[in-house]
Parts: C-alpha cells; structure tokens; sequence
C-alpha cells in the first residue's frame, strides 16, 4: 500500500532549492520539494510526502487529522513509516 503521510518542514537544504528535511512523527528524511516549488514552502509548513517528494501543502490542523487517521490503520502506517525510514534520497 502506498500511503501519503504529513510531514514538517524543519530545514531547507542549503544550495539544494529542491531538498529538505521533514520531520514524520519523529522520523526526519531529505524529500524533494520541487513539485511545489522553493517560493511556495518554508520552515515549519507541513506538506504531504509520497515516495520521497513533497505532493501538497497542507496545514497543521489537516496533518494532525490525516496522522489521526493513519494511525488507526495500523501494520500499512507502520510498514510506510519503516520505508520512510529506510529511505535516503540524499
């Protein structure tokens, strides 16, 4: 199962417009941004993140209530959360 997951924006990647660093519940990984373009998104926005890139803005109340959800999907959040791990697109 494919899931999309809300992640923070905690860094821009200095001399990469189109990396930087989320934060999934703990778990912080290097997504591409370049879908939504470096002018568009900042430090502390939340987007949703789909196989390593960011697919949309979100707000907060909307990634506290899509994480809300996901959670009650049980073993398919864990196993994408252990892929979101895994990954390194660096």
């Amino acid at each position: 199962m494919c899931l999309g997951i809300p992640g923070e924006i905690v860094e821009i990647k200095a001399g990469h417009d189109d990396l930087a660093i989320v934060d999934v519940v703990g778990v912080r990984r290097a997504i591409n941004i370049g879908l939504l373009g470096p002018d568009q998104i900042g430090i502390g926005d939340w987007v949703l993140v789909h196989v390593g890139f960011a697919m949309s803005k979100i707000d907060e109340a909307e990634a506290a209530a899509t994480l809300a959800m996901l959670n009650g999907l049980g073993q398919p959040y864990t196993d994408e959360l252990q892929a979101l791990a895994e990954s390194d697109i660096s």
